[in-house]
């Protein structure tokens, strides 16, 4: 290895020279003839994933429903959702979305409502199937009938409005006359039980291939808090989002708790969470048109000495300012949530085969820690060799080196390099493969292999160079990939754009 690296190219140029010294390391190249090694390998079942869940697991004030609009093509499947409060307020509601400037209907009339409501609202609807994007004036119209559409048939008199969130293929129009038909039958089938919130998550998928579905539980000073959390994506996954703005697939989640916070505290607390977690997950490198994610705070949480199903007065909302010890615990409970929703997006995306986690450490900010890890995750030579299971490190060395972080260069003869496998596995010892720019001597072959043949790995890289950390989160890139993403506008001639295809 050469003692600095002043240029991508000769990064590359250096793996290229240990690979030569280290066979294993090129291991699944191609041939001459560019016939590849590595074995098409479809990937792993995803059914452990699915949580069924208790009554009591899912936060008090809350009903839900979905059904068939007619939007995906099979017979049956749940393509339209809603999620209501039942409390006698509107919900607090924050929202991080898409920075892409072709924003999608939906996300134009979700920020639109949150601005007029000062971060209030009833509930939302959802559809998937079809994105609603790139639609012109039609899309917006449709958008507005759907939130305005579902609020007129809830009960009692609100100046709230219900959100909206669209998944699916873009430069289609919704099927909206059947959309509007069918909300009356959503409001009066909703109810708060388990199966309903299961359907409900299956109405948000397209190419997802399981329901993510999860729920938490913890104490906020005298109260019983609860969580429940779904989101949606397989393919189109780099989120970049951030609070609504003026002019401001697809990857849509959905958190709701029955905490008591302010509008302003809980935008804070989403903005918090969504910057550690779903900004911080990759699939392919594409940002969405249509990425949403939502959260309600309905303060329907009753006494934590009766199991939260008692209220004897309305719990105050928390704000960051009078409550700054219950509202720091509210935050980072939001933030573990969101990651584990963030996480499953990840092991689901499109024909994946691995779960990596990229943790960058020894950083002088965090910034920096976390643009040297989206870097690495976001390679595609990176991740073909995980999916190939080639441990050829130079590829991620390459990767770190290209990251942009002027005036902050990294200095090549401080970083290091580990894998880490997974703390499930018999041998959770690091791997360490080059220490302060050096490689390895004597790197244990069958160890790498071992470790790289886990459905879950690490890479840890250290900068030397500060105290600071940061994880991003992806997977590796298939043969199976290429074939859902290789045909879109062949089967489906009238699309524009991709953002995920219907379930079909």
């Amino acid at each position: 290895m050469p003692p600095s690296f002043p240029s991508p190219s000769s990064l590359t140029r250096a793996a290229a020279t240990t690979a030569t010294s280290l066979p294993f390391l090129a291991r699944s190249a191609t041939t001459s003839a560019g016939t590849a090694v590595t074995p098409n390998k479809p990937p792993p079942s995803k059914d452990h994933h699915v949580h069924t869940y208790s009554p009591e697991a899912f936060p008090l004030g809350y009903s839900v429903s979905s059904t068939h609009s007619g939007i995906k093509k099979k017979a049956g499947a749940l393509d339209l959702g809603i999620l209501v409060s039942t409390s006698d307020t509107p919900c607090a509601a924050a929202a991080c979305m898409t920075r892409n400037v072709f924003k999608a209907a939906p996300v134009t009339v979700t920020s639109e409502l949150l601005r007029s409501s000062n971060g209030r609202a009833k509930g939302f609807i959802v559809n998937s199937g079809c994105a609603n994007a790139v639609t012109g004036k039609k899309g917006l119209e449709d958008a507005w009938s759907m939130s305005n559409t579902t609020t007129s048939q809830l009960p009692g008199n609100t100046q709230e409005g219900t959100l909206v969130m669209s998944t699916g293929v873009i430069g289609q129009h919704l099927p909206i006359s059947n959309i509007l038909d069918k909300i009356p039958d959503l409001v009066r089938s909703l109810d708060d039980s388990p199966k309903s919130w299961l359907d409900l998550s299956k109405a948000f998928m397209t190419t997802d291939t399981f329901p993510k579905l999860r729920a938490k539980t913890f104490k906020l000073g005298d109260r019983l808090i609860r969580m429940a959390g779904i989101d949606k994506g397989a393919g189109m996954i780099a989120p970049s989002m951030g609070p609504p703005q003026p002019p401001h697939a697809t990857l849509l989640g959905i958190i709701a708790t029955d905490a008591a916070v302010n509008p302003e505290d809980l935008q804070n607390a989403l903005n918090y969470a969504v910057d550690r977690s779903f900004n911080n997950i990759t699939v392919d490198g594409d940002m969405s048109t249509n990425d949403t994610i939502l959260c309600l705070a309905n303060g329907a949480a009753g006494s934590a000495e009766h199991g939260g199903r008692e209220v004897k007065e309305k719990m105050k909302e928390l704000t960051e300012r009078e409550n700054p010890e219950e509202f720091g615990v509210f935050r980072e409970q939001l933030r573990e949530f969101a990651e584990e929703l963030a996480q499953l997006v990840v092991r689901d995306g499109e024909g994946a085969t691995k779960f990596v986690t990229i943790r960058v450490k020894g950083a002088p900010t965090y910034e920096i820690a976390n643009a040297v890890a989206k870097s690495v995750a976001n390679s595609s030579l990176f991740k073909t060799a995980m999916y190939g299971e080639d441990a050829n490190w130079g590829r991620i060395l390459c990767a770190v080196g290209y990251t942009p972080l002027s005036p902050n260069p990294i200095s090549p003869t401080s970083v290091s390099v580990s894998f880490l496998p997974p703390a499930s596995s018999s041998n959770t010892t690091p791997l360490r493969l080059l220490t302060n720019g050096e490689p390895e001597p004597n790197i244990d072959e069958a160890r790498a292999s071992e470790i790289l043949k886990e459905e879950d790995l690490a890479i840890e890289i250290d900068l030397g160079d500060g105290k600071e950390e940061a994880k991003v989160w992806t997977c590796d890139f298939s043969h199976e990939y290429v074939t859902i993403n290789g045909s879109t506008t062949k089967r489906t001639p009238r699309i524009v754009f991709k953002d995920e295809e219907p379930s079909q």
